[in-house]
């Protein structure tokens, strides 16, 4: 009995040792919000109250554009994955993106819930308060499955509909990042909270793309650094840890507007399969599958995937 009481204290001992050595080598504290604005806001930077929320946004462009172009990001990115995109488009057209509650500059949603139908909500209200009654709506990955629910949701709000790698079919993933592994481990979920190696950032960005060399250390750093924006590393794992109902993916095929469907040949994380699924059931699409790129095409290849967009928004 001695025996086994000094072995459950060893156990005990070594791992509050191996929890004290983690947070001195990666523990990380949230970085100040002027820190980060002075660093990731600009000047085509807007901060608007929704719901509770100081929401990031950029509205840049043409203001006579009566029909904007908006963009809705993925989980774990932020506003800043179309910049590319944005600068190209904003010379002729009006292009709207946000930080999504949850990431970026923007932070949680006040309840912390962070369902499908919660984000819809959220965009409704947004553009409710920016005034666009018209827009043509484009997202990657989970902006994807926004985009298109709001969609389904808002049809007479919607001239076009942009999926890029989106989510909304049942996947099974060829690979997973770090991060979103580690966020769904009972116990492990909430040293994440204040335990964020850089380098586990860093091997989830690169899981996302096909060319790993294209993976900079700038690129890294916003990455990780909005990351450590208060109670953003909360809400990744409060998302990542929902239970998720079935999806109502029967109504896609109710979406009449015509939709490009963008994807990456090597996303590991929502295969190219699922690309097919979409094609199928959209009544009035186009499917243009990009080789040599992975998960976010308008990051690891900016121009070749907005010149597929372009043509697309191009077409009556």
């Amino acid at each position: 009995m001695k025996l086994l009481t000094r072995i459950i204290k060893a156990v005990v001992g070594i791992t509050l040792l191996l929890i004290l050595l983690l947070i001195l080598f990666f523990g990380h504290k949230d970085i100040p919000m002027d820190q980060l604005k002075e660093k990731y806001a600009n000047e085509a930077s807007s901060f608007i109250e929704i719901d509770e929320m100081n929401v990031h946004y950029r509205d840049e462009g043409n203001p006579s554009d009566s029909i904007p172009l908006v963009l809705i990001h993925g989980t774990g990115s932020s506003l800043h994955t179309f910049d590319v995109w944005a600068s190209e488009l904003k010379k002729e057209r009006r292009v709207i993106r946000m930080d999504l509650p949850a990431f970026g500059l923007t932070g949680p949603f006040p309840d912390g819930e962070y369902p499908i139908e919660q984000y819809v909500f959220f965009i409704e209200h947004f553009l409710s308060k920016i005034g666009v009654n018209k827009c043509i709506i484009g997202g990657n990955s989970l902006g994807g499955e926004i985009a298109w629910r709001f969609t389904v949701k808002n049809p007479n709000t919607v001239q076009k509909l942009v999926l890029i790698n989106a989510a909304g079919y049942p996947m099974t993933s060829k690979s997973v990042p770090v991060a979103f592994k580690m966020a769904r481990l009972p116990v492990i979920n909430k040293l994440f909270t204040f335990i964020t190696p850089r380098f586990m950032v860093q091997k989830s960005v690169e899981n996302v793309y096909a060319d790993k060399e294209k993976v900079t250390e700038g690129l890294v750093d916003r990455y990780f650094d909005l990351s450590l924006r208060a109670g953003n590393r909360q809400a990744f794992v409060d998302r990542l840890s929902l239970e998720r109902d079935a999806e109502p993916i029967d109504l896609i095929k109710n979406i009449e507007q015509p939709t490009l469907i963008l994807w990456g040949m090597e996303d590991l994380l929502i295969p190219v399969e699922n690309a097919q699924l979409f094609h199928d059931d959209l009544p009035n699409n186009s499917l243009v599958i990009m080789d040599h790129v992975g998960h976010v095409p308008m990051e690891e290849l900016p121009m070749e995937s907005l010149a597929i967009l372009q043509v697309f928004l191009n077409t009556q």
